[in-house]
C-alpha cells in the first residue's frame, strides 16, 4: 500500500494538532506539513507535493475558497474540507470549487466527536485511495463556474419568499426519478438538478450519504436552483410533479402507496442498512410503489449501495441508469449496480442527466 502524504491547512493551532494526529494514526498516511493559512499552503503545496489536503475555510490573509480556486487552477489535488456545523452552507461552496469532500471539525469539549472524526477521515483516505482521474477535473460539471455557479453562492434566503409562496398542492408525478450517490454527489446532483424539467410530469428523490444537519441545507442550495421546488423529506409528505426531495441525513426514506397518491416515509435504519441514507431501501420501495414508472440513477460512490435496489426497479419493469466511470469521482457505487446486470445504460454525468430530463419530458421509460 503507498503512503499517502497529507498537507493540513488550518489557521487553528488546536486543529492542526488534532486533525494531525487523527491523520497520523492512520496505516499509509504521512503528514508532511501544515500550514495556517491559503497563501503558506500553495507554498506548501510546491514545496511538499502532497497526495491530499484537509482545509479550514475561514483563515486570516488567503481564505480556503481563494486557496481551492488558485489550486484546482494551478495543480489539483482532492481537499478535503474540514468545517463546523455552523458553517454548512460554506461546505456545499466548497464542494462546487473543487473540493472532494468534507468531515465536521474537532470540538474542545467533546470527547466522543474525536472518535468519529477518526473514522470519518479513515474512509476519506480510503476514498482517496480510490479516486478516478475524473475527480480532480475541474471542468466534470457545467457548474463550478458561470452564471449558475453564482446564483448557488448566493446566502440563505436571497430569494427572498419566492421559494415559500409556490404552490404546494401539485398533481401526483406520473415517473419518479429516485438517485443515489455518495463521495462526489453533491457536485452530480447540481448538474441533475439543473437539467431536470419543472415542467415534466415527474418528481425527483435523491439518497445523498451525508451526515443530519447538512442534508437540510444542501435541499435549500437546490431549491435555489430555481428549477423544482426541493426540501429536504418529511414524514408522510405527498409527493408532487415538479418536486425534489433530499432524504434526511441519518434516517432513510421509503416510498409508499396511500389513498392520496405515494408518500415519503421517514423511517429509522435498520441493523441491515450498512449505508444511510439508504439507497437501496429508496430504490426497493420506490420499485413496489411505481413499478415500471420509476427511474433509478446511480451516481458516484463508495461500496455498492444501490445495487440491491437497481436489481428490484429492473425486475418491476423500470429503468435502471448509472453514471459512466469517465466521470464518476468514484466507480464504486456505479460499477456495482452494473454488475447486477440491471443497468440499461452508463452515460457521462452531462449525458446522463440530460437523458434522464428527454426520458421525464416524453414521459417514457
Amino acid at each position: 500500500m503507498r503512503t499517502l502524504r497529507t498537507l493540513v491547512v488550518d489557521d487553528s493551532a488546536y486543529n492542526r494538532r488534532v486533525i494531525g494526529d487523527l491523520l497520523s494514526e492512520i496505516d499509509g498516511v504521512e503528514v508532511v506539513g501544515k500550514a495556517t493559512d491559503g497563501d503558506e499552503a500553495l507554498r506548501a503545496v510546491e514545496e511538499l507535493s502532497p497526495d491530499f489536503i484537509t482545509l479550514d475555510l475561514e483563515m486570516p490573509r488567503m481564505d480556503g475558497f481563494t486557496f481551492l480556486r488558485l489550486l484546482m487552477a494551478r495543480k489539483p489535488l482532492p481537499v478535503i474540507v474540514v468545517s463546523g456545523y455552523s458553517a454548512k452552507e460554506n461546505v456545499f461552496r466548497a464542494l462546487e470549487l473543487g473540493a472532494i469532500d468534507f468531515v465536521a471539525k474537532p470540538s474542545r469539549s467533546v470527547t466522543s466527536d474525536l472518535v468519529g472524526i477518526a473514522e470519518q477521515l479513515k474512509e476519506k483516505v480510503e476514498m482517496v485511495r480510490q479516486l478516478t482521474p475524473a475527480s480532480l477535473d475541474p471542468t466534470r460539471t457545467s457548474l463550478r463556474s458561470g452564471r449558475t455557479a453564482t446564483a448557488m453562492f448566493q446566502l440563505p434566503g436571497a430569494r427572498g419568499d419566492e421559494a415559500a409562496s409556490r404552490a404546494r398542492a401539485k398533481p401526483t408525478p406520473q415517473h419518479v426519478v429516485v438517485v443515489g450517490a455518495s463521495t462526489g454527489g453533491p457536485t452530480a446532483l447540481l448538474e441533475m438538478f439543473n437539467r431536470f424539467p419543472s415542467s415534466a410530469p415527474a418528481a425527483l428523490i435523491v439518497a445523498q450519504h451525508m451526515p443530519e444537519r447538512f442534508t437540510r441545507t444542501f435541499a435549500e442550495r437546490l431549491d435555489r436552483l430555481g428549477s423544482l421546488t426541493v426540501r429536504e423529506a418529511t414524514h408522510n409528505a405527498l409527493i408532487g410533479t415538479g418536486e425534489g426531495w433530499i432524504c434526511p441525513g441519518g434516517q432513510c426514506v421509503e416510498i409508499v402507496r396511500s389513498s392520496d397518491g405515494p408518500v415519503m416515509k421517514v423511517v429509522s435504519p435498520r441493523a441491515e442498512d450498512r449505508y444511510v441514507p439508504s439507497v437501496d431501501r429508496l430504490f426497493e420501495t420506490a420499485a413496489k410503489a411505481y413499478g415500471s414508472r420509476v427511474i433509478a440513477v446511480v451516481l458516484t460512490g463508495m461500496g455498492d449501495d444501490g445495487a440491491r435496489g437497481a436489481a428490484a426497479v429492473h425486475a418491476a419493469g423500470g429503468m435502471v441508469l448509472a453514471e459512466a466511470p469517465e466521470t464518476a469521482v468514484i466507480y464504486g457505487m456505479p460499477g456495482a449496480a452494473v454488475r447486477t446486470g440491471a443497468v440499461e445504460r452508463s452515460l457521462p454525468l452531462r449525458a446522463l442527466a440530460e437523458h434522464v430530463a428527454t426520458l421525464v419530458t416524453k414521459g417514457q421509460t
